[in-house]
């Protein structure tokens, strides 16, 4: 079983007396440097010239500069930008003002474990990852509470880089509902795994094609949309919180009872080859080339990709029927904008 640290196993003297330059004040960037500085850390935000973010976080009460300038400051550069921007962002700007013995964290492995960033021997390399959205977890630090989080050491130069890892964890509120051991190369290849053939490209794929065969066999599509998406939401709630045996519970004995005798029609060994080939890709950096290439190209699949998603007609008939709802919040906006920390 993988340790986990609470507050006991996370005291915030690493932390006394140094200053944390967070990187970005997207959604992750702004709660770690909110619940730091409510924490009692010396924080201050690197963002780039002109930055949109550079007011908000100031109206925040926060320290700002530019990303060359925090760095040099710092004792602890925390990562917070987009994977796709870090490596351009490190070379250019952090790595010429990062101190010998200071703190390098991420909260995704991915520049890491790929090889994108490859930072100076003589700095501690670590992962504090929290398992939520920024600003859920900067709601939940405001009420006294906390997510989890994970925790790796990639690189251990000075000796204290676990213990400065865990205050940072405690800082942000994590080691309040706990925080796993983990590893760069564990984290980078679950995550995308997990996006890949089941959170993100999984699920999506899955109810597309329900939606689609629904509509196809003469069904309207207004209840293709609920049967096939709208109600994904109270089925992955109920298993979020007690798990497949709670949903299976709630839901009538024939939906369980379809559960059990056709689920495994749907993703059988076929689907498994797949996923078995999309964790390969993750394995051996096929995707994390892919993903390097396509943005060094200026994203023309991803563009194109948004583009035919979006005119998919489930999308239509969901706004018409989400209208409907005004119990819905509007949709969370982009977590950072795209190239700019």
């Amino acid at each position: 079983m993988a340790r986990i640290f609470y507050d006991q196993d996370a005291p915030l003297e690493p932390l006394k007396g140094r200053t944390v330059a967070v990187i970005g004040y997207g959604s992750q960037g702004h709660a770690h440097a909110l619940n730091l500085r409510d924490s009692g850390i010396d924080v201050v935000v690197g963002l780039y010239q002109g930055s949109a973010s550079w007011a908000k976080a100031e109206a925040e009460g926060l320290a700002v500069a530019t990303v060359a300038d925090a760095s040099r400051r710092a004792d602890l550069v925390a990562m917070l930008t987009p994977d796709h921007v870090q490596r351009t962002l490190y070379e250019r700007d952090i790595a010429p003002n990062l101190r010998a013995g200071r703190t390098l964290l991420f909260a995704h492995g991915f520049n890491v474990h790929y090889n994108q960033i490859q930072p100076s021997p003589d700095t501690d390399v670590v992962m504090i990852a929290p398992k939520s959205p920024g600003h859920r977890m900067r709601e939940l630090f405001v009420e006294g509470s906390s997510v989890p989080a994970l925790l790796a050491v990639h690189r251990d130069a000075t000796g204290n880089a676990k213990a400065t890892a865990l205050a940072y964890a405690r800082g942000i509120g994590c080691t309040k509902a706990g925080v796993i051991e983990t590893t760069f190369r564990e984290e980078t290849e679950t995550d995308l795994f997990g996006e890949q053939a089941v959170l993100c490209g999984g699920i999506t794929s899955l109810i597309k094609a329900g939606y689609e065969l629904l509509v196809e066999a003469g069904y309207s599509p207004e209840i293709a949309y609920f049967e096939c998406l709208n109600e994904m939401k109270l089925i992955v709630d109920l298993i979020y919180e007690g798990g497949f045996s709670y949903m299976r519970y709630s839901v009538s004995d024939t939906a369980e009872y379809g559960d059990y005798s056709r689920g495994n029609r749907v993703i059988d060994e076929h689907a498994r080859q797949a996923m078995r080939k999309i964790l390969q890709e993750v394995q051996d950096g096929t995707f994390a080339k892919e993903w390097v290439l396509e943005n060094q190209a200026g994203r023309p699949s991803m563009t194109a990709h948004r583009r035919r998603e979006a005119a998919h007609p489930i999308e239509e008939i969901g706004r018409q029927l989400r209208a409907m709802m005004p119990w819905l919040r509007r949709p969370a906006t982009k977590r950072q904008p795209v190239g700019a920390p």
